[in-house]
C-alpha cells in the first residue's frame, strides 16, 4: 500500500501593509494506497498557530468597515461634517460607546446593529489563532492516465479540533477567560467539526468534447470553546476556480449586500457544469455554468440575510454563466474565462435575474489548469 509517515514543521512572517502575522505549524500524518484508485491520508496532529503583530493597522487594512463605521459616527452626531474617525483610537472609542449604550438614542437601532457587526468581525480577524486538529482525507480516483477523460473523482474530508486542548483543560482544572473560553499560552484555542465533500465527472462525448460537473458541500460547526471558525479555516465564494461570476470572497454570505474585502462563512455549497470542445489545433473553448454560495450556520453572526435558516434559503444561491479560452501547452493548459452575474442573491427577490449580465460588469479570470 505504499505507506509513507510524515513530520514537518514550518514557520513563516509576513510583514507588509496589512495586519503582519506570524505562522508556526506542526502535521504528523500517514498516507496508504489500500488500492490503485483510492489514497488515504490521516493527520494524527495537525497545530496551527497564528500571532497577529500589528492588529492596530485594522481599520487602515479593511477600509470598507471604516468607511461604514465612519458614515455612522457623523449619521449620528457623533463627528462633525467634514470629520474623520482616527485610526485606530477614534474608530475603537466610538464603538466602545456606541455599543455602551452611552450614546443613547442619537444612534438609530439599525446603525447600532451594524457596529456591532463591525466589532464582532475585527475581534475575529485580529484575534491569535491556536487549532490543534485531527482529520482524515479520503480520496477515489478512477483515471486510468492523465489522458483519460471518462472518470470520477470523490474526495471526502473530516476534521476535528480541539477536544485534545478541551479534555486537557477540564482535566487540569484551568479557568476560564472573560469570555467564558479555555486559554493555553493566553490564547483561546479553536474548537470545531469540519466536514467536505467534493464530487467531480467527466464524460468523454468524442471528438475532444467533453462535459464535467463538480459538486461540493462544505460545513464547519464550532461548538464547546468556539463560537466561530478561524477565518483560515473558513469558507469563501468566487474566483478562477469557483463561481466564476464574482471574484474571490466577493460573494455572499447569503443575500447580504456585504461591502467587506473578504466576505466568509462556515457553510458552502459549490454546483459546476462545464462544456469543453476543440476550437482548432492547441486552442480550446468552454462554456460554463457554475451555481452556490456561502452562509453563516450554527455560530454567533446573526443576520438572517447572511444565515442559512432553512431549505428556503437555497432561494439565494447564486448562479453565473460565461465563456473561456484554453491553450494546451501539453504540460499545462493556460485558460481565459469570462463569467457573467446570471441570478444575484444581493438584489430583492423577484429582480434577481440578468441584472448585470454585461461585459462591463463580468469578471475575467486566468487560471492555470483546468477549474476542477
Amino acid at each position: 500500500m505504499f505507506p509513507s509517515t510524515r513530520i514537518s514543521l514550518a514557520a513563516t512572517s509576513q510583514t507588509n501593509v496589512g495586519l503582519d502575522k506570524q505562522t508556526f505549524t506542526g502535521v504528523f500524518n500517514y498516507k496508504w494506497f489500500p488500492n490503485d484508485k483510492v489514497t488515504n491520508r490521516l493527520d494524527v496532529f495537525n497545530i496551527q498557530f497564528v500571532q497577529n503583530l500589528n492588529t492596530a493597522n485594522y481599520f487602515k487594512t479593511y477600509q470598507a468597515s471604516f468607511n461604514a463605521l465612519n458614515t455612522i459616527a457623523l449619521n449620528s452626531g457623533y463627528l462633525n461634517e467634514n470629520e474623520t474617525l482616527s485610526i485606530p483610537s477614534g474608530a475603537n472609542t466610538f464603538i466602545a460607546e456606541a455599543t455602551s449604550g452611552s450614546l443613547g438614542n442619537a444612534i438609530s437601532t439599525t446603525d447600532l446593529l451594524a457596529v456591532n457587526a463591525i466589532e464582532e468581525r475585527k475581534d475575529r480577524l485580529t484575534e491569535d489563532n491556536l487549532i490543534l486538529s485531527s482529520n482524515f482525507n479520503y480520496v477515489r480516483d478512477r483515471r486510468d492516465n492523465l489522458f483519460d477523460n471518462d472518470f470520477s473523482i470523490l474526495r471526502l474530508k473530516l476534521e476535528l479540533a480541539g477536544n485534545v486542548l478541551s479534555t486537557a483543560s477540564n482535566i487540569l482544572g484551568l479557568q476560564k477567560n472573560a469570555n467564558n473560553k479555555y486559554e493555553v499560552f493566553n490564547v483561546a484555542f479553536s474548537q470545531y467539526v469540519k466536514t467536505e465533500v467534493d464530487y467531480v465527472k467527466y464524460w468523454n462525448l468524442g471528438n475532444k468534447n467533453i462535459v464535467a460537473v463538480r459538486s461540493y458541500f462544505g460545513i464547519a460547526i464550532p461548538y464547546g470553546n468556539s463560537t466561530s471558525i478561524p477565518f483560515s479555516k473558513s469558507f469563501f465564494g468566487g474566483g478562477a476556480n469557483d463561481i466564476r461570476a464574482w471574484s474571490a470572497y466577493n460573494l455572499g454570505p447569503g443575500s447580504s449586500q456585504s461591502t467587506n474585502e473578504f466576505n466568509e462563512a462556515n457553510m458552502k455549497i459549490t454546483l459546476s457544469a462545464e462544456n469543453r470542445f476543440n476550437i482548432f489545433g492547441a486552442l480550446n473553448g468552454a462554456i460554463f455554468i457554475d451555481a452556490g454560495n456561502i452562509w453563516n450556520v450554527l455560530d454567533e453572526v446573526k443576520n438572517d440575510a447572511a444565515t442559512f435558516n432553512t431549505l428556503a434559503s437555497i432561494k439565494d444561491i447564486a448562479i453565473g454563466s460565461g465563456f473561456g479560452l484554453r491553450y494546451d501547452f501539453n504540460f499545462f493548459i493556460l485558460r481565459g474565462d469570462i463569467g457573467f452575474k446570471t441570478y444575484d442573491p444581493s438584489y430583492r427577490l423577484g429582480n434577481r435575474w440578468f441584472n448585470d449580465y454585461n461585459f462591463n460588469n463580468a469578471v475575467y479570470n486566468i487560471g492555470i489548469n483546468y477549474p476542477f
